[in-house]
């Protein structure tokens, strides 16, 4: 994959660009369930599609390389996105929030993963030093949003980064506002981003979608095994609109 300067021409061209079977410019949208295996003992790149499909694969190559992270994964929504990465912690674990979030991400969290003991504390995450006197050794991470939605509060990224590490906490961003064309948090120290990619990256209000992008492999193979286990996929058809919209971001 080619690294591009400029965001304009990375919104274009970044990801797995054109189709190698036909010379396609645009990735193809691979409408299937199944792929054919020619043997017992093949391991095959393609196999079923929730566990992978050419067209979603190019939506998060790109959304990947946008946000200068190690891997990205495609979501049927931005809850969804925001839901396996919540899966990534434990019971009894506890995640400090923005007090501003938005509504679903708190919806979820005092709804569904409370019952599973996943706690969290809201706390004004635009000061750093409230975030400091809320870290227990129950915390294992931050999660932030900036600029909140529907507020547009601001967090310091790079700060906050500096301090989750310090602790060994993981920081998480919501950059749905944003988008990698204003704004990459992990270029800034971020372990993990989220987008609701229905608002500004899908841009046409003409699908429903959510991305995570993790900075690590270690990360990656435990984002994919959620994923592919849940099951919440973006579909070809949406990942192919998706990627379209993606290119009008500029």
């Amino acid at each position: 994959m080619a690294v591009y300067k400029e965001i304009e021409s990375a919104v274009i061209h970044a990801g797995i660009y054109g189709d190698k079977y036909t010379r396609a410019v645009n990735v193809p949208i691979y409408q299937t369930s199944t792929f054919e295996q020619t043997g017992i003992q093949e391991n095959p790149q393609w196999e079923y599609a929730r566990s992978g499909n050419p067209t979603r694969a190019a939506l998060e190559a790109l959304i990947s390389d946008l946000e200068k992270g190690y891997k990205g994964f495609a979501f049927a929504s931005g809850m969804a996105a925001i839901a396996a990465v919540l899966t990534l912690f434990k019971s009894g674990d506890t995640i400090l929030v923005s007090n501003n979030v938005y509504g679903g991400t708190f919806r979820i969290l005092d709804k569904v993963f409370k019952n599973f003991d996943l706690n969290y504390v809201l706390v004004d995450t635009s000061s750093v030093d409230n975030i400091k006197e809320n870290i227990t050794d129950k915390v294992k991470a931050v999660y932030i949003e900036t600029p909140t939605n529907p507020l547009m509060n601001i967090t310091d990224i790079k700060a906050v980064s500096e301090l989750a590490k310090s602790y060994g906490l993981l920081t998480i961003v919501d950059n749905t506002f944003m988008t990698p064309y204003l704004q990459r948090p992990i270029e800034l120290g971020a372990d993990i981003v989220v987008h609701s990619a229905t608002k500004y990256l899908g841009g046409h209000s003409d699908l429903v979608a959510g991305l995570a992008v993790v900075n690590t492999k270690e990360l990656a193979d435990r984002m994919y095994f959620i994923q592919n286990s849940v099951g919440a996929v973006l579909g070809p058809f949406d990942s192919f609109l998706l990627i379209r919209g993606i290119k009008t971001a500029n």
